[in-house]
């Protein structure tokens, strides 16, 4: 008998070569037929895969996020069995689950997959599915391996073997299809009950451009049609709330090729209201005792070698910059943490010096790849809400408290209600991904959790997600659509103070190494601001919005009364602007909403006659006839509700 650990904590005893499912079984037959992948002591296996000794089991359904990623996998399993059918040339390379469905990478010779060709493989992939095959994970020796592709002639699968240690190899087999494969697969092809081909791109064998150009198959699939017309139907109105389309038609950002791909532009609007989030965060870090520095766009090759980032990103980052002077090398920073380090050893500290917290809206630079980049969501050059605590060991907890309060209080006046905490630590079976030692990486680690658990965050922890210095708290934040996005971060760090020889002077009059904490409540501005665009369809909080108000005079005549409103809204601080065009009324109210203007103040006879304003909100709400006070009275009493003031 062996004994299996289920995630409630509950022990229970079954027979040797139990599988995961005969667990499931025993559990109730509604659970088992809902489960379709399963973790094994921290190792994802088979739901038939035998149980031969005591552990821990965790058995996931299509809800859970590691039961999608097996979904998805054995999904591109049959994607690829259905393109060999109108495609047998075609040679395969690799087909992951991603966030949003699956893909697979093939090399389809002289062959080309248009959208038109997309129905006739889905049909061939439902009728494949149907047949309910079993997916079997087999060893193969790599010698045995490298037989069947060489016979095969796929250079991309022989090449993926060779770097394979033999005892590691499997492959998967369903109906008369065999893939190279490390496992994570649903029970059987039956399960699969919608498919949808979103689309296809380029892509260089291993993201390396020397290489041969793929065809990227992307697809999504669900075990229900119902569950895949509700998500076409969300990305639908994804598309709607795109940022790259409401950032061009509520005129706040742009790209240029002569500036460069990944590089944003921001025009008037954008950066006006960059600068009034900027102002909310310097705000509330004010009364939170942070300072506020200012340090360079580059620094020397040095700097990051110390620090451990060029050895773990050098490859990723722009290249070196080379001056005149022999030997002489800048980099672009990829990050503001080692500039930081250097603002604290400007002079020596005292532990009644501590904390310091040093506060910076850094622009940073990381050459993405091409294929990789996406409006603001992926760039090239994007600036962090960076800052920078060093503190005593005893005043860690607290200070990292007081860090997720700022965060809480960001998502608060924003209006992201629904979001999770990520406790995100190393990768206990690979060190050599982290910098420092065991002992300082547990004291960190445990730090976080107690802070989350003291706090009441609602959390998880991810092994192997840390930053290569410290391990982290990530907040995952829902939109509107239900998507899950990474916004804030706070990151503790035992290593660069090391790094750096950043010391204080304890009341033992010794020198200390102080405790770094790294945080950005915003995250990059540019990914925030294009979450925060999607979130809100671009109708911003009042407070944060570009245009507040908008007048529109009926005729030429009231254009005189219209300027003098604005004069007075002006004078109150309250943003507004005249559409003075010679158009109708009513193009000037569709205009305004399509620019998600929240107020409209309709002028004309009546209103100059009485010193008055007609108000109408966006969306259609008609307000009446106000006084310009009442109307300035409104505006301000809906600022205050929405932009809480932070609490230190």
């Amino acid at each position: 008998m062996i004994q299996i650990t289920l995630p409630d904590g509950s022990v229970r005893e079954y027979n040797q070569n139990s599988t995961p499912m005969d667990v499931a079984r025993s559990i109730s037959e509604g659970f088992a037929r809902n489960v379709i992948s399963a973790n094994f002591n921290g190792t994802t296996v088979e739901t038939s895969t035998p149980l031969t000794t005591d552990g821990s089991l965790i058995l996931y359904t299509f809800n859970d996020a590691s039961g999608k990623k097996a979904f998805w996998h054995s999904s591109a399993h049959v994607l690829a069995q259905a393109i060999l059918t109108f495609y047998p040339k075609t040679k395969l390379t690799i087909g992951p689950a991603i966030d949003t469905g699956f893909y697979y990478d093939l090399d389809l010779g002289d062959d080309v997959i248009s959208e038109k060709d997309f129905p006739l493989i889905e049909k061939k992939f439902l009728e494949l599915a149907r047949e309910k095959h079993e997916f079997k994970l087999r060893s193969v020796s790599k010698a045995a391996a490298l037989t069947y592709y060489k016979e095969e002639n796929n250079e991309y699968k022989v090449e993926l073997i060779e770097n394979l240690t033999d005892g590691e190899i499997t492959f998967c087999d369903h109906s008369d299809f065999t893939d190279l494969c490390r496992g994570g697969h649903i029970p059987n092809t039956g399960i699969i009950k919608a498919i949808k081909i979103m689309n296809t791109a380029g892509a260089y064998w291993r993201g390396d451009e020397k290489n041969n150009q793929l065809t990227r198959v992307y697809g999504i699939s669900f075990p229900k049609q119902k569950m895949l017309t509700e998500h076409l139907e969300l990305l639908e109105e994804a598309k709607k709330r795109d940022h790259r389309k409401l950032g061009k038609e509520l005129e706040l950002f742009t790209f240029s090729t002569k500036v460069g791909a990944g590089l944003p532009l921001w025009l008037p609007k954008g950066a006006a209201l960059r600068g009034r989030l900027e102002d909310f965060l310097k705000t509330a870090q004010k009364k939170a005792g942070y300072e506020m520095v200012m340090t360079p766009h580059i620094g020397q090759k040095e700097l990051y070698v110390t620090s451990g980032h060029y050895a773990k990103y050098g490859e990723d980052s722009f290249q070196p910059i080379k001056t005149p002077k022999m030997d002489e090398e800048f980099l672009l920073r990829p990050m503001n943490c080692p500039h930081h380090c250097e603002v604290y050893n400007f002079k020596p500290h005292s532990y009644k010096d501590l904390p310091k917290r040093f506060a910076e809206f850094g622009t940073v630079y990381r050459y993405e790849q091409s294929g990789e980049l996406h409006g603001l969501t992926r760039v090239r050059g994007f600036t962090q809400d960076d800052a920078h605590i060093f503190c005593t060991p005893a005043q860690l907890d607290q200070e990292f408290k007081n860090v997720i309060d700022l965060v809480l209080h960001v998502f608060n006046a924003l209006g992201f209600k629904d979001f999770k905490a990520q406790v995100s630590i190393r990768d206990m079976s690979n060190p050599d991904k982290y910098i420092g030692d065991v002992a300082t990486w547990e004291i960190a680690e445990k730090a976080i959790i107690s802070a989350a658990t003291d706090k009441g965050l609602d959390f998880v922890v991810e092994e192997g997600e840390a930053a290569f210095y410290g391990p982290k708290l990530d907040f995952m934040v829902k939109d509107v659509l239900g998507r899950s996005w990474q916004l804030g971060t706070i990151q503790v760090d035992y290593n660069l103070p090391k790094r750096f020889d950043l010391t204080y002077k304890g009341a033992d009059n010794q020198l200390h190494r102080p405790v770094m904490i790294h945080r950005a409540p915003f995250g990059s501005m540019e990914r925030f601001i294009a979450v925060l665009l999607e979130h809100t369809g671009g109708n911003f909080p009042l407070w944060l919005t570009p245009d507040q108000v908008i007048l529109l005079p009926i005729s030429d005549k009231y254009q005189k009364y219209s300027e003098k409103v604005l004069e007075v809204l002006e004078n109150s601080e309250i943003r507004a602007l005249v559409d003075d065009r010679s158009e109708k009324t009513g193009r000037k109210i569709r205009d305004a909403e399509m620019r998600k203007i929240p107020f409209m103040i309709i002028v004309g006879e009546k209103e100059e006659s009485e010193g008055t304003i007609s108000v109408r909100k966006h969306g259609g709400e008609d307000l009446g006839t106000l006084t310009i006070e009442a109307f300035i009275s409104l505006v301000q009493q809906e600022i205050d509700t929405t932009l809480v003031k932070f609490k230190a």
